[in-house]
């Protein structure tokens, strides 16, 4: 899924679909660690994508890739 989102992402040409942990990609590429973790994230659970060249998106994910954060303000909440 990181794959997929990474690729999503740079707008690299291909086709994504996932399904409930299953994925499928043919193009895009698998994220480069060097010298960070690629950090996004689909936040969804079905959903398929088409990416052409000249950067066009076709896409049933609306969300955002950045991974979902806590907030840490150091108030405790009873």
């Amino acid at each position: 899924m990181r794959a997929i989102a990474y690729s999503m992402d740079l707008l690299l040409p291909g086709l994504y679909i996932w399904i409930f942990g299953f994925s499928f990609r043919i193009g895009g590429s698998i994220p480069d660690d060097i010298p960070y973790k690629y950090p996004g994230e689909i936040h969804s659970c079905t959903g398929i994508a088409l990416v052409l060249p000249g950067y066009r998106i076709f896409t049933t994910y609306q969300g955002s890739y950045d991974p979902k954060q806590t907030s840490n303000t150091g108030a405790n909440s009873f």
